[in-house]
């Protein structure tokens, strides 16, 4: 089988670079797929940071997409046309060059251009975020034709997927429920094939929390929870890594809650070590797609803390038997939570065995034999 993704760049740290990295790397080594993968926007110099198999081929354009925010309204919407222009047809010619029978994209980059590519491949949409949170990125600063522009393009983006997606793939029940008009869905959950040397044994003073700097990942929500924490445990820290634009604001926050022994790390190629030496793992997002940190610290045996967000924790962990689901937004709560964990070592080594059996049944085996029955079914007319 042929399987060609379209995406934007292997070249930034997250989850859908990671997973996108991981599901190519099997499909070529693990079932024998002739995998592509077409970079727009990553130039040839620029460093995945994941490795990808020798058996994958990769293709980087290296078109200029951030050159349309040098402008401002309304002439950005002139560049970005052309823009756009530029990229379809760079999707076409590669598409019809490598030739594929699957054509995968990712629903918040491109996903319409890519739907309305003529070729006999069959286009499958992955979702790594949910429908409600994918292209909402208004800022309160837009002026109001702005926004009502992004409003109708939002709406005109998901019905072209909508209707010329072969199948749509998401995370959660709670967001297949949400794309109604979609001609297939299915549900396959992510997977975490980090090598685990060293469990927790839950001993460290240390709480943990991972992702990128930015306000989805609600750090500004932890750091004011630190605070109450740190005011009654003062000999445990809080380690942050990440890296984003919210850095020099989290560390004034940290002053402002008075959140003592907090630091934060840049990214590490050894998380699964952070993971091992720390004792509880934090998730204070204000929504999810599916949410890897907690999957990665269940399987390292770390009890998980996180807010009831839409739409991945709740799907992760069951409250109370091998974490806590905090209601969202609620700070106090979930500092009681922690602190609640740091005060209760049983409680913490009940959960982490707990942690262990739900991560396994995230087998990354399972999971891609269900993507692999996707694909043949499609291939085969079967849906």
């Amino acid at each position: 089988m042929k399987v060609a993704y379209v995406f934007s760049t292997l070249a930034k740290n997250g989850g859908t670079e990671r997973m996108i990295t991981e599901k190519a790397n099997y499909f070529a080594e693990k079932f024998g797929y002739e995998v592509t993968i077409i970079n727009i926007f990553q130039k040839d110099e620029d460093v995945n940071r994941y490795p990808l198999s020798e058996k994958v081929k990769q293709i980087n354009l290296g078109i200029p997409y951030y050159f349309q925010y040098s402008y401002k309204y309304p002439e950005i919407l002139r560049i970005k046309r052309q823009i756009n222009k530029q990229v379809k047809r760079a999707i076409i010619q590669h598409v019809q060059k490598a030739d594929p029978d699957i054509l995968v994209g990712i629903s918040f980059f491109k996903a319409n251009l890519l739907c309305s590519v003529k070729c006999r491949a069959k286009k499958v949409i992955e979702c790594h975020e949910a429908k409600p949170f994918t292209h909402t990125n208004y800022s309160r600063k837009q002026i109001t034709i702005s926004r009502i522009y992004k409003k109708i393009w939002r709406f005109v983006y998901f019905r072209t997927v909508e209707q010329n997606a072969d199948a749509i793939i998401t995370l959660t029940e709670e967001d297949k429920i949400l794309w109604k008009k979609a001609k297939y869905i299915e549900v396959i959950p992510n997977f975490s094939s980090m090598t685990i040397t060293k469990y927790s044994d839950c001993s460290s003073k240390r709480v943990i929390a991972v992702g990128r700097l930015e306000w989805e990942k609600g750090f500004d929500r932890l750091i004011e929870a630190w605070g109450i924490v740190s005011s009654r445990h003062n000999d445990w820290h809080l380690d942050i890594f990440g890296e984003g634009s919210m850095y020099d604001t989290l560390i004034n926050l940290s002053f402002l809650y008075k959140a003592k022994n907090v630091t934060i790390h840049p990214v590490t190629p050894n998380i699964s070590q952070e993971y091992a030496n720390s004792s509880i793992c934090v998730v204070s997002s204000y929504y999810e797609g599916f949410s890897l940190v907690l999957l990665e610290a269940m399987r390292h045996g770390v009890p998980c803390v996180a807010y009831d967000c839409p739409f991945g924790p709740r799907n992760i962990i069951s409250d109370a038997y091998n974490g806590f689901l905090v209601e969202n937004g609620d700070t106090r709560l979930f500092a009681e939570r922690i602190c609640r964990l740091i005060e209760d070592e049983k409680l913490r080594n009940y959960f982490s065995k707990a942690s262990i059996e739900k991560a396994n049944t995230y087998n990354k085996e399972v999971i891609m034999n269900k993507w692999k029955s996707i694909f043949e079914r499609i291939t085969s007319q079967q849906i």
